[in-house]
């Protein structure tokens, strides 16, 4: 008799042990992220690249590592594209054009806003569509943790308004980290469902492998050659192993426990750091709207991390 009282429990702290899991393999995402800005200015200033030409590097040295490392599974790569064709086709293509578009950001309107940007808005998509498929509202936490979101999003996206040497056109890159947050937002949705029968190593290599073939073309109009450098060959590296091949691995494996919308709210952690780091390293201005607009991000997230279990209920 006591052992079937007892029996029941066990299952909500598996499920909270697992959520926890994805919550965490998502922040280290957010964080890995977070680096991706600087990085990205910096190989922009040192060689000239395009952002779309630097996205098609990120993505080629995250699919050649990733195609390394599973060398011995070509079967099961076949095997998950076989089965889900289209999904797996649109979260490739979307990886490759949300990049695009966000590297385009960071150069019209500096790391800090386009980081913001295309991320703020994902949770709020991402928590329209699965209220509209569920045919529910989102619950209070859900609400606060998105209003928090939206108005640290328009504090810091109000205090851009006028041109600086950091963001020379701050509408055009304000459009394009919108662009970013829409394809975000989509490919986010697409790729839970593909995490659910899809390993994070196979499918982070397949959408890798597509989205570099998605920019492909796009890079070399552009151009792709860059001077071969320690420092040069070391931003390619922490952008396409750490960022790109590592990152996605984490992120596609905490989608397992982790609803998409909630997924996009952690991973604002990557415009915390990117902001801490634009300061820091690039001298990015940084007023006081933009503080308290990263306090209210910021918020939202501990919001979210803090209570997995109940924002994972619409």
């Amino acid at each position: 008799m006591s052992t079937s009282r007892t029996a029941p429990p066990a299952a909500p702290a598996s499920a909270v042990t697992q959520a926890r899991t994805g919550l965490i393999q998502i922040t280290v995402t957010g964080v890995l992220w977070g680096t991706t800005g600087v990085a990205v200015q910096l190989l922009r200033e040192s060689t000239g690249l395009s952002p779309v030409s630097i996205g098609f590097h990120r993505l080629a040295i995250a699919a050649l590592v990733l195609l390394a490392c599973t060398a011995g599974r070509l079967g099961a790569l076949l095997a998950a594209l076989r089965a889900a064709p289209v999904p797996l086709l649109l979260t490739g293509v979307g990886l490759g054009l949300y990049q695009a578009l966000y590297f385009a950001a960071v150069a019209l309107a500096g790391v800090g806003v386009a980081t913001v940007v295309s991320l703020g808005l994902a949770p709020v998509l991402a928590a329209a569509w699965e209220s509209a498929r569920a045919r529910r509202v989102p619950g209070p936490l859900r609400l606060g943790t998105l209003a928090a979101a939206v108005a640290g999003l328009a504090l810091i996206t109000g205090a851009t308004a006028q041109p600086t040497t950091a963001a020379p056109a701050p509408l055009l890159g304000l459009l394009a980290a919108a662009g970013s947050g829409l394809g975000y937002a989509v490919t986010t949705l697409i790729s839970r469902q593909v995490s659910q029968r899809t390993a994070p190593m196979t499918l982070t290599t397949i959408s890798t492998v597509i989205g570099a073939l998605t920019l492909a073309p796009l890079a070399l109009v552009a151009g792709v050659g860059l001077p071969v450098r320690v420092d040069t060959v070391a931003l390619l590296l922490h952008l396409g192993v750490v960022t790109t091949a590592v990152a996605y691995a984490l992120f596609y494996a905490g989608l397992r426990t982790t609803p998409g919308s909630v997924a996009a709210v952690l991973t604002l952690l990557e415009a915390l750091t990117a902001a801490t780091l634009a300061v820091a390293l690039l001298h990015e201005p940084l007023p006081l709207p933009v503080i308290v607009g990263g306090a209210l991000l910021l918020t939202a997230v501990a919001a979210t991390y803090l209570a997995p279990t109940r924002a994972d209920a619409p």
